[in-house]
């Protein structure tokens, strides 16, 4: 969940060094959107995208970053559902919770290649992210609902070379989550393994193990095939110490029709394993992007097939099987 975050991390880590001082930037987004289930309930239980038959809110997401010397910062805030208790295991709707901070976090390039970051920063792990601007389908994979949102710790990133680079790092004990427990600490260690090996080409190859944690190794590829046919990937692996885990795959196809207007599928199978309950689904999503300057439209059409009966009928029986459409209006800037 949370690869646009990374990569532009990396991105701060490998240029922030050796830049002049640069004025304070601000960027960010904002979302509204309307879903309807056809069983007329909020069946598919992912991320985000859950109000049924209703125009509701996303979030206002307001990210700024600055960089001074070889010194950079990062933080965002987000406000709404989808930045709130939708997105942080902290908040559950009904608290006082007025906001969540996506990222807080330092970085200093100590020379041209090699980089320290701190801080509470969103995860490396996964293809989508939270804020919807970076996505293509508003609605979210299984993939990102069940792995980590954000880690707090710190990381050293090494440029090996432009094609190649490496990321070690310690984290706080439990995912998503500011401050460790006492007793644990930087409990997780983290990896990542990025190539470029040509143009139109990036992998990341992740890994992160700890006694709270658990245990995820994670593989996200994007393929710019043609100038307008794009291939995404991802594929994860997860368990604890208590043999809870999910494994499962999606890719993302997508073409550009025109400089304003693009259609994308996402194709995901998702299994729980015995110790989660053993169920799997294969979800299809398909999107149009209509942009607009910073707007950007998103129809969504969306089914998902269970190995079990996990979703309900409209009389609220059992099925295998839900639909839903969405339409989503997301602002960036």
């Amino acid at each position: 969940m949370k690869k646009v975050i990374g990569i532009l991390a990396f991105v701060l880590i490998g240029n922030a060094g050796f830049a002049q001082d640069a004025p304070l930037e601000i960027s960010g987004s904002a979302d509204v959107y309307y879903k309807y289930d056809f069983a007329k309930k909020e069946n598919i239980k992912t991320s985000f995208a859950t109000d049924q038959n209703s125009v509701s809110l996303g979030m206002l997401d307001i990210m700024l970053k600055k960089t001074t010397g070889k010194a950079s910062f990062v933080g965002e805030v987000s406000f709404g559902p989808r930045g709130q208790y939708q997105s942080l295991l902290n908040g559950d709707g009904e608290d006082d919770n007025s906001f969540h901070i996506q990222n807080l976090y330092a970085t200093y390039a100590a020379t041209e290649k090699l980089s320290f970051t701190a801080g509470f920063m969103g995860t490396f792990i996964g293809y989508e992210v939270i804020s919807p601007v970076a996505n293509f389908h508003y609605s979210t994979s299984y993939l990102f609902t069940n792995g980590p949102f954000q880690n707090a710790g710190v990381k050293a990133n090494y440029a090996i070379s432009d094609k190649v680079g490496v990321m070690v790092g310690a984290f706080n004990d439990s995912w998503n989550m500011y401050k460790a427990d006492p007793i644990k600490g930087l409990n997780a260690i983290g990896a990542q393994l990025s190539l470029a090996p040509t143009e139109g080409v990036s992998i990341f190859l992740n890994f992160m193990d700890g006694s709270v944690s658990g245990t995820i190794i994670d593989l996200t590829a994007s393929f710019q095939l043609t100038d307008k046919f794009k291939l995404g990937l991802n594929a994860a692996d997860f368990r604890n110490d208590t043999k809870v885990g999910y494994t499962g795959v999606a890719l993302y196809p997508a073409v550009d029709v025109s400089d304003k207007f693009s259609l994308g599928l996402r194709g995901e199978y998702f299994k729980f394993k015995e110790g989660s309950g053993d169920d799997s689904v294969t979800a299809l999503t398909f999107s149009a992007n209509l942009k607009a300057g910073g707007l950007t439209f998103i129809p969504e059409f969306r089914l998902d097939n269970g190995s079990d009966e996990i979703f309900e009928k409209t009389n609220g029986d059992p099925t295998k099987s839900a639909s839903q459409f969405a339409l989503a209006m997301v602002y960036g800037f």
